[in-house]
């Protein structure tokens, strides 16, 4: 497994590091021809940036990105994996010089020395800006997901000791300060919170709440696909995150199954709960109701305020200060973070389900994806009962199958070839062992049962061709 990849079908991979000449992310599963809003994508960027206002940090970057691969010049997706960068314009890596051998509480910076030998600038990959290139992946989805009926939206919880606990009926996209109450009051206590940490060279944490709408029931698969797991494993790739809960959350754990239980109701012929109590999840599926979670995200580590520290290299105690551009607070910017998480979340979730097998309220029966039924349904008719009309029939739509094998097998090496250049570039090896186990195990885990050999041998082969092709690009014997 690749540590800085997620999902299956809408698989992303993100790369770089804070203080490198770039950040970006690889993105495999978008449909062809789909035309990306580049403009309402970048809104969703300038959300996120840093350098926009006095609770966020001083860095300046523009953040806009730039696509590599995958994305025509008048904005139609081609159907192969889709690249986009975007370079780190304003690093001041001096900064951190301090910091070389000295880890700042707080951070990554310890074990990062312990498994890498070094700490780096900016915290490296485990640096917030690496959210950028999450949210490149999440607007996209955030796309598709609207083009479904399907809305993701997220605000600030609390901050502090003041927590929001107005009706969260509308999203915050397009404010300034991403708190969805009306009360200035309460916006007002949240940012005067924010900027008394700030004066006093300390930081602040607090919660954002996120969900999601239009999701239909079903959605999600026991015991390690369900929407709990898959939102799970993506939100606590968000740096700073400290803690995830569902709906009530713990503090269910106080109820009575009669005070925690959603009970059902019918609502306009389609079936309803009368309250939300476990985030419309159940089983780690969705139950048709609002998927709803709160994440919880620590205070800022880098503060100004003196911390006690130890100097690796020379293994004594020492005393240090912060220094650098850092947020007083990342839940503000952290909002639309959460969203491209749960975005990325969902949409692969629902391209790994089919459509046909979901359904919104016992309107439709659920019915076999078409993969799984070939084994399981389609029989041919005996050999001798066959006219020779038939068998011509047969021969035909083997000839047809066989010209789209020959179309797709072409289209593969082409982008091996491409892959090849990309390789050669940044100096990567042909063969990444770990992804290869990975095609093959989604693959299996598509195929039924009886054709399962047959699929491995034919991937194992079109993976043994693909590495000798690159080879031949590379000259690499």
């Amino acid at each position: 497994m690749n540590a800085s990849s997620y999902g299956n079908k809408y698989h992303i991979t993100i790369f770089g590091a804070s203080h490198a000449p770039e950040i970006g992310v690889s993105i495999e599963g978008l449909p062809k021809d789909f035309r990306l809003d580049r403009e309402a994508l970048q809104a969703f960027l300038n959300r996120r940036a840093p350098g926009k206002n006095e609770w966020s940090t001083a860095r300046k970057e523009a953040d806009e990105p730039l696509f590599t691969e995958g994305l025509s010049q008048d904005g139609y997706t081609d159907g192969s994996r889709l690249t986009a960068i975007i370079r780190n314009t304003d690093p001041h890596s001096a900064d951190y010089d301090a910091f070389r051998s000295v880890p700042r509480p707080g951070h990554a910076d310890y074990p990062a020395y312990r498994k890498s030998g070094q700490i780096p600038a900016g915290g490296g990959k485990w640096s917030g800006r690496m959210t950028a290139p999450l949210c490149i992946a999440g607007g996209i989805a955030k796309q598709l997901l609207e083009a479904r009926g399907i809305r993701v939206m997220a605000r600030i919880k609390s901050i502090g000791v003041y927590t929001d606990e107005s009706p969260f009926n509308e999203s915050v996209e397009g404010k300034s300060f991403p708190a969805g109450s009306a009360d200035p009051l309460l916006v007002k206590r949240f940012q005067e919170t924010i900027a008394a940490a700030k004066a006093a060279g300390d930081s602040v944490g607090g919660t954002v709440e996120c969900q999601v709408l239009g999701l239909p029931v079903g959605l999600g698969e026991h015991p390690f696909l369900g929407l709990e797991n898959r939102l799970s494993t993506i939100i606590f790739g968000i740096p700073a995150v400290k803690g995830l809960e569902f709906g009530d959350g713990f503090a269910l754990s106080r109820l009575r199954g009669s005070e925690a239980n959603d009970a059902y109701r019918m609502e306009d012929g389609r079936v309803v709960t009368l309250t939300n109590h476990c985030g419309g999840v159940l089983g780690g599926m969705s139950d048709g109701m609002p998927l709803h979670f709160r994440v919880a995200f620590k205070p800022t580590p880098t503060i100004a305020r003196e911390q006690d520290s130890v100097d690796l290299l020379t293994g004594t105690d020492v005393r240090i200060a912060g220094k650098g551009r850092h947020d007083p607070c990342i839940v503000p910017r952290a909002v639309p973070v959460v969203e491209a998480a749960a975005a990325c979340a969902v949409l692969d979730a629902l391209l790994e389900e089919s459509e046909e097998s979901l359904h919104t309220g016992g309107e439709k029966p659920v019915t076999q994806p078409a993969a799984a039924s070939l084994a399981k349904e389609e029989t041919l008719p005996a050999a001798a009962s066959l006219s020779g009309e038939e068998i011509e029939a047969l021969r035909a739509r083997i000839d047809e199958a066989d010209q789209a094998l020959l179309a797709a097998f072409l289209k593969r090496m082409e982008a091996a070839g491409q892959i090849a250049a990309y390789k050669k570039e940044r100096g990567l090896p042909v063969f990444d062992p770990a992804r290869e186990a990975r095609l093959l195990e989604k693959i299996a885990a598509r195929t039924p049962e009886a054709f399962r050999s047959y699929t491995d041998d034919l991937y194992r082969t079109l993976l043994r061709l693909s590495k000798d092709y690159q080879h031949a690009l590379l000259k690499d014997k």
